[in-house]
């Protein structure tokens, strides 16, 4: 088995090559999946994080956040087909 996951990359840029607004769409999805430690700090979910490929903002988010929690997988996937978002794959 390997230690490799799939990961589902969802750009923050339509299919059509606009930009997706409201531009803050990652931070809201990450935070609201993230909790607060004893540190105080957001400490966002192991399964869905923020990053910048390429200088481009994406949110990334592992294959095995649809078992861990189908319903998030489902709303974050339904999220960016229905709004046109770039989605792609990465080992």
């Amino acid at each position: 088995m390997s230690d490799e996951t799939t990961k589902l990359v969802i750009e923050s840029v339509k299919e059509d090559g606009r930009a997706f607004r409201p531009s803050d769409w990652i931070e809201r999805i990450s935070s609201a999946l993230g909790s607060f430690g004893t540190d105080h700090r957001l400490h966002y979910a192991k399964g869905v994080q923020p990053r910048s490929i390429n200088g481009e903002k994406c949110l990334v988010v592992d294959e095995s956040l649809k078992t861990e929690d189908p319903v998030a997988y489902e709303y974050i996937v339904n999220f960016a087909a229905s709004n046109g978002l770039r989605v792609h794959h990465e080992r």
